[in-house]
């Protein structure tokens, strides 16, 4: 009998124990402070792109000028992708707020085909240069913009691949708060770009046309 008792609390005590769970604790939005701070890293980056920039700007090397190389209707056409994509992508918020899940992923997709869309012409412009001899390699003034401009040309790639990746996850999981809050951090990054894109058009393409 004392064995069967000893066993008996020690199974009962192996149940107990069984019964606690050890959960990290999360700090309540600091996965929103994260990314904030990862913003302002970003932030620093593209503030050192823009200070080469401006110092290499004017420096032609004998080669083109950016009046001479820039398309500025192509380039409008480009800011204007960009920017619907921004407006776009508050309607998925909007819709994300109403638990609507089809129409969040609608508006999701349509701001990755306009994103996609940006990202063609970018690409399209970067190879006319280049075939026009206008490579980063010619002058001072084409290698800073090239490096700026290319820099958030894979920003937005990254953020594509980021909403793919979150219309999967919706998909599978729903609106549930981890793929809210992933929302969330994707929408400040993709406002964050166009906010940059606008800085880019306005420093770099109709400044750069100036005489």
């Amino acid at each position: 009998m004392p064995e069967m008792n000893a066993t008996s609390a020690s199974a009962l005590s192996a149940d107990n124990s069984s019964r606690y769970f050890v959960r990290e604790h999360h700090p309540e939005n600091g996965t929103l402070l994260g990314f904030w701070l990862y913003l302002m890293s970003d932030c620093l980056i593209f503030a050192c792109l823009f200070a080469a920039y401006a110092v290499l700007g004017r420096n032609y090397a004998g080669g083109p000028s950016g009046s001479e190389l820039f398309d500025l209707p192509l380039v409008a056409l480009n800011t204007s992708l960009l920017l619907l994509s921004s407006i776009t992508y508050g309607f998925a918020m909007l819709c994300m707020q109403k638990k609507a899940l089809r129409a969040t992923m609608t508006w999701l997709a349509i701001t990755g085909l306009l994103g996609a869309g940006f990202i063609y012409l970018e690409l399209y412009e970067f190879v006319h240069l280049i075939h026009e001899g206008a490579g980063p390699q010619r002058s001072g003034f084409l290698t800073a913009f090239f490096a700026l401009v290319g820099t958030h040309g894979l920003h937005v790639t990254f953020g594509i691949v980021w909403l793919i990746t979150l219309l999967f996850q919706l998909n599978k999981h729903g609106l549930t708060p981890e793929n809210n809050r992933r929302l969330m951090c994707l929408s400040m990054f993709w406002h964050f770009l166009d906010v940059v894109w606008i800085g880019v058009f306005t420093f770099v393409y109709l400044m750069g046309v100036l005489p």
